[in-house]
């Protein structure tokens, strides 16, 4: 075989490798993309490049692959929201206690779960990667609560829209139990809890 096929030969070989490379990189993208959503690209802006960002992700699933993470037996669920109704029928009284216990029912049940609680940041991680598509809802409640703390005080509108938001997580969470896989957004109230649902979709 002349030294010219020896070439051309290495050269294909090479650019099948490259081509292969390639391709693995265009698919863990994007299943990161359609498994992150959003997320993936507050990654990408946070750590300041692509690969930095994806190398972050897959850290994530890495690490919450660690985890033994449960749903919520039937009976559990049920206290829960129970719960959860009488800390939203308290918003029209004391709406920053009621979103900051809010935020502490829905920490509790993730503890439950079995997702990190103690630090903030890694508890945030290890949700984005089972429901990135709450993840919106969960960062703007704390954002509200984190703004309320540092000020003493915020607007009620704000505050009920950081109930929303916790709630929309909560739903999520909470919903995810041995034989149901749902949890619907809006209950049927009757009483106090009326006037929070109504505080909260209108505004105290």
């Amino acid at each position: 075989m002349s030294v010219v096929l020896y070439v051309i030969l290495a050269v294909v070989v090479v650019l099948l490798v490259v081509a292969i490379v390639a391709a693995v990189g265009m698919r863990r993208r994007r299943n990161l993309r359609n498994q992150f959503g959003g997320e993936y690209d507050r990654a990408v802006e946070t750590a300041g490049s692509r690969r930095a960002a994806e190398r972050e992700l897959r850290e994530r699933n890495e690490r919450r692959n660690e985890l033994d993470i449960k749903p919520l037996d039937p009976a559990a669920a049920a206290k829960y929201r129970a719960q959860w109704t009488d800390v939203q029928a308290r918003f029209v009284d004391a709406p920053a206690e009621s979103v900051s216990q809010a935020h502490s029912l829905l920490t509790m049940v993730m503890a439950e779960r079995g997702y990190p609680v103690n630090d903030q940041d890694e508890r945030a991680s290890m949700l984005s990667v089972d429901h990135a598509d709450v993840m919106d809802h969960y960062r703007a409640g704390m954002d509200v609560e984190s703004r309320w703390r540092r000020e003493g005080s915020a607007d009620t509108e704000a505050l009920r829209q950081a109930m929303q938001h916790y709630r929309e997580v909560f739903n999520r969470v909470v919903g995810e139990t041995d034989g149901a896989t749902a949890y619907p957004a809006e209950t049927t109230t009757t009483g106090t809890d009326e006037r929070s649902q109504s505080a909260l979709r209108r505004g105290r």
